[in-house]
Order: structure tokens, then C-alpha cells, then sequence
């Protein structure tokens, strides 16, 4: 079976920021799709525990008092967030699938090392869960993609939606059911564009300065997996020349999908 044909579990998160070490869930959506299978929504409203600034107010739309008296309580959901995911993990053909997905899945771990629960990676022990990341899938597709305007660049979710050829709505956008389902079936077109003949591509993907769909042709889960770990830290290194060049310090962390946990440094700390 093609890798983009399988059950999915469609993920995203809408957070108090974009910090994954210090920052909080707030909304979350898990969508069991694909597969031909019935649609599976999963679906979180939580409290952080702490303020929502305004800025991610005014990209969810979501405002601290909101949260508070609507939101369950975030231990609780994100033991049942991670439990979610996991259960995929152990349905044959299954992923994970999301854009900028290490984004979720290492916020996810902090929140959970941050309530003492176990982690994904302790649950799953040792099955393995595999990850589709559209962001990844994309830049290595397409690489020559251009800005679409000086307020929306080449990798946002609404211009893989456009470029696939998906409906867009505004007011939905930035939420996480509806961003996670986009995220879904860009993949999907991603991995059927990679099995098609080029022939027979829309007009649109027929245009692409030379594109790549087909590297993503005949793999396997586990080979597509693997190969989205080489490529999100070639493309990370990339990015991190481009940035040098005004700043000699910057650092982007490539690591997919999910970026390293460093224990607390308790130098200095009184004994």
C-alpha cells in the first residue's frame, strides 16, 4: 500500500506562543482520517494555566478568561492528547501527519514532562510511530517556490492549500481541527502527485521549476520517515546559512520530529 493511502491521525495544536519549551496547548485536534475508514475527530479546549498573550490571541482568537472558564484542565488533556496519538501508532499503515509537526509533537512533550506524565516515546515503547511532516514534504517537492506577497510566504498552510488546489476559509483558518485536516489532505496530494505520471499532473504543479514528487514515489512509512529526518536537517542547515549572513550567531534546529529534551541545568542551584 502507498504511504498515502493509510489511516492518518491528523495533528495540530494552537498555543500560547511559538516558544515549544516554555509555551502551552490551548487547543488541540487529533482526526483519525483515510484509510477507508470513518472520520475520527478528537478534539481539546484547555486551560494553560497561565496567560495567553495577545498576539497568540490574535491569531487563534482565544483569550485567557475564555480558556479558563471553558478549558479542561491541561493535565488531563494532554495525557489524553498523547494517548490519542499513541493508539495510531499500533494501527498497521498508520502516521501522524501535520505541518511543522515538530513544532506539536515537542510541545506536547514538554507539556507533558511539565505534569510529571509519561511521554509519547514512553508509551509507544518501542512500536514506532511514523510522522508525515507537509512542511518537509513540500520544500523538498517544490524548492523554488517563492514568496506569494510580503505578508504570505511559500510554506505557510494557506499557500500549500492553494497550491494543491484546496479551499480555504479565513475564518476557520488557525484552528486546530480545521488546520490539521488541511494539513491532511495537502500530504494526500502530495503522495498521489508522487505516484502519478507527469503527465498527468494539474497545470499548476506542471509549471514547478523542477520539481521532485517523484523522490517520494514507492516508499514505504518507515522509509518516508527516515527520509524526512535527512531532509528537515538539510533543509535546517540551509536555512541557518541564509540566516548567517546578517547574523554569524543564528541557530536552526533541524532535529525531526521532535527536537531533543536537555534536562534543566541545576548548576548553581542551592543545595
Amino acid at each position: 500500500m502507498s504511504w498515502h493511502l493509510g489511516r492518518w491521525a491528523a495533528f495540530d495544536t494552537e498555543t500560547t506562543g511559538v516558544d515549544v519549551e516554555a509555551d502551552r496547548i490551548v487547543t488541540a485536534a487529533v482526526y483519525g482520517l483515510g484509510g477507508g475508514q470513518p472520520v475520527e475527530p478528537h478534539d481539546w479546549f484547555v486551560d494553560p494555566g497561565i496567560e495567553i498573550p495577545e498576539g497568540a490571541t490574535a491569531v487563534h482568537g482565544i483569550t485567557t478568561a475564555e480558556a479558563q472558564t471553558k478549558g479542561e484542565p491541561a493535565k488531563g488533556a494532554v495525557d489524553h492528547i498523547a494517548e490519542t496519538l499513541t493508539a495510531y501508532a499500533f494501527i498497521p499503515g498508520a502516521a501522524v501527519v501535520g505541518h511543522n509537526i515538530a513544532y506539536d509533537l515537542t510541545l506536547l512533550d514538554r507539556e507533558l514532562r511539565r505534569y510529571g506524565l509519561p511521554t509519547v516515546d514512553e508509551r509507544l515503547n518501542g512500536q514506532p510511530l511514523y510522522v508525515v511532516d507537509t512542511a518537509v514534504l513540500d520544500k523538498h517537492a517544490d524548492p523554488y517556490r517563492k514568496r506569494v506577497s510580503e505578508t504570505q510566504g511559500p510554506r505557510q498552510l494557506i499557500t500549500l492549500a492553494q497550491v494543491y488546489g484546496l479551499p480555504w476559509a479565513d475564518d476557520e483558518a488557525h484552528g486546530a481541527s480545521y488546520d490539521a485536516v488541511i494539513a491532511a489532505r495537502v500530504a494526500h496530494r502530495i503522495g498521489t502527485l508522487a505516484h502519478m505520471a507527469r503527465a498527468d499532473w494539474p497545470e499548476r504543479i506542471r509549471q514547478v521549476r523542477r520539481p521532485r514528487y517523484g523522490d517520494f514515489n514507492g516508499m514505504t512509512l518507515a522509509e518516508l520517515h527516515a527520509r524526512q529526518i535527512e531532509l528537515a536537517a538539510e533543509q535546517a542547515a540551509g536555512l541557518q546559512k541564509h540566516f548567517r549572513k546578517t547574523d554569524p550567531n543564528a541557530v536552526v534546529d533541524g532535529a525531526w520530529p521532535l527536537r531533543p529534551w536537555v534536562e534543566p541545568s541545576t548548576e548553581g542551584a542551592p543545595a
